[in-house]
């Protein structure tokens, strides 16, 4: 892979996260110019207090010293205070950091594992029952909305059958530690899990499907099978590989997603990740918040998305070519 092309593609990363980081920046205030005010609309709290606070949180700076202040606590890993919590922003993004991992990550991973391999198969056997079967039940979760197939879950394997938690990462009555505390978080995980595993593991069969087939016919595949190759060997050592690199930009995308969690999953289990915390951020409004979490999950796509041009670079060295 040429080092020209890493350098351009990390140029364009940075250039790409400071607008970021300066759209950021004017975005919610131009949503709204006074937050404090909207956060205690209609609340019993004297102007008095509320002019107090906008003194504290140093809105009654210009913009433009806003800015030059904003820029250089971002720099140093600051990234203000919670106005619910009055909590660092850091602190509250860092309490549901984890549990985000957790839930889409592990359900990422599982997408991606089950969704290449049937998608393996069912190109590589088109038009047989397997690929029927497997395209139709693809193409009928990528259509459904996540937030629907979570409540039909919740509403049949937790409300009515009573095998699952109906919400939260724990019970919070629970005293379990260790292990049982481990087994305990992974009940509760299920459920959820398996909503975001069904939700995206339909794109990965219909692309490693759609990939499959479209390298089926290539003439190194046909000089494969003149060397006397079993099938499954000419599918798995050659036909896989390149069908990959297309799935490579999907993978890479979906582990950028992980950091943004998924508002509406979390937030029908009740699940304290990095999504719940965008609802209640946006549900305030909770503007150094949002601001925080935008600014975390823009710098995770651009992070993913670098990732994923490297990756194809290395996998097919035509594309870091000048």
């Amino acid at each position: 892979m040429n080092s020209s092309f890493v350098v351009r593609r990390i140029l364009n990363a940075l250039s790409t996260l400071a607008f970021v980081l300066v759209f950021n920046f004017f975005l919610f205030r131009f949503v709204n110019a006074d937050p404090i005010g909207t956060l205690y609309r209609g609340r019993n709290v004297s102007r008095e207090q509320i002019d107090l606070l906008r003194q504290q949180f140093g809105l009654n700076d210009s913009t433009l010293v806003q800015f030059w202040r904003y820029l250089g606590q971002t720099l140093r890993g600051n990234l203000g205070i919670s106005y619910a919590t009055r909590r660092p922003v850091t602190a509250e993004i860092g309490d549901a950091f984890w549990p985000t991992v957790l839930l889409v990550g592990s359900s990422a991973v599982l997408s991606a594992v089950i969704g290449i391999a049937l998608g393996k198969r069912a190109g590589w056997r088109t038009n047989s029952r397997f690929d029927h079967a497997s395209t139709s039940a693809s193409m009928t979760l990528y259509a459904m909305p996540d937030f629907w197939l979570a409540l039909l879950l919740l509403v049949v394997f937790a409300q009515r059958l009573g095998w699952f938690p109906i919400r939260g990462i724990t019970d919070p009555r629970s005293e379990a530690t260790g292990l049982r505390a481990i087994a305990e978080t992974l009940h509760h995980l299920v459920l959820p899990a398996a909503t975001l595993t069904m939700a995206y593991i339909g794109e990965y069969v219909l692309l490693m499907r759609t990939s499959m087939v479209d390298v089926k016919g290539d003439d190194f595949l046909t000089l494969a099978r003149a060397k006397g190759l079993r099938d499954v060997l000419v599918r798995d050592r050659h036909a896989v590989p390149n069908a990959l690199l297309p799935v490579v930009t999907l993978l890479a995308i979906n582990v950028g997603y992980v950091l943004s969690g998924a508002i509406a999953v979390e937030s029908i289990y009740s699940w304290p990740g990095l999504g719940q915390a965008t609802f209640n951020a946006i549900r305030l409004p909770d503007y150094p918040m949002l601001q925080g979490l935008f600014l975390l999950f823009t710098a995770a796509m651009i992070l993913a998305n670098l990732i994923a041009d490297l990756l194809y670079g290395y996998l097919d060295p035509r594309v870091g070519r000048p």
